[in-house]
């Protein structure tokens, strides 16, 4: 079990080794980012986007979050904090790639799908309940499916389509929605299976998730 004293002790080793062997790649950074690629992740520790494309600091701009989820546009007071993420990505940097990635065993479409924390109150589940309310609709989809059964593959459908809702929902802001048209800018949905290790793209003419590589 990792402690913060343990990653203490990992930072000194980053500060000896990997900051400073790559000194000149920290140097140019210091001066601004410039990734090309914006990467939606579970918050999930098992699934590191860094880690599974294998990327250099500064390469890929990530947001995590319970479910890899986007909300749809919305006007409305509020912190929108994934989707000024996403404005800063697309507006600020010029992104040229948005990346959904969902995964297997996720927690949070586990949770849509049972509905274990539909009635939670805040700090119960409540707000975990409120947040993945968005695939309320996508859950629908799945029992029709797949009735009752709560299994993996039942699960796994879940995963998959919650990438889905989140492409979805990325189509919902104008300016995504103008630059995908102009072809300044690209949706790709992704699934990790953490059991396996096996990335899977979604093809989203036949809407079927295949194995890369």
């Amino acid at each position: 079990m990792v402690t913060f004293a343990n990653m203490l002790e990992g930072y000194q080793r980053f500060r000896a080794t990997g900051w400073a062997n790559q000194r000149a790649r920290w140097d140019e950074l210091a001066d601004g980012q410039s990734p090309r690629v914006m990467v939606i992740a579970c918050s999930d520790s098992r699934v590191e986007p860094a880690q599974i494309f294998d990327t250099n600091p500064g390469e890929i701009f990530v947001v995590r979050n319970v479910a890899a989820l986007v909300p749809p546009f919305e006007t409305n007071p509020g912190r929108h904090g994934v989707s000024a993420a996403v404005e800063f990505a697309v507006q600020v940097l010029g992104v040229e790639e948005i990346v959904v990635m969902g995964h297997g065993l996720c927690g949070g479409c586990k949770a849509a799908l049972t509905q274990e924390m539909q009635d939670a109150p805040l700090g119960a589940g409540g707000f975990i309940a409120s947040w993945i309310s968005m695939l309320d609709d996508a859950r629908s989809k799945v029992v029709a499916e797949h009735g009752a059964d709560q299994g993996r593959v039942a699960a796994r459908a879940m995963e998959q389509e919650a990438v889905k809702v989140s492409l979805a929902n990325l189509r919902t802001f104008p300016w995504i929605r103008e630059k995908e048209v102009s072809n300044v800018l690209s949706l790709k949905g992704a699934f990790f299976a953490i059991s396996d290790g096996v990335l899977h793209i979604l093809d989203e003419q036949t809407g079927m998730f295949r194995a890369y590589g």
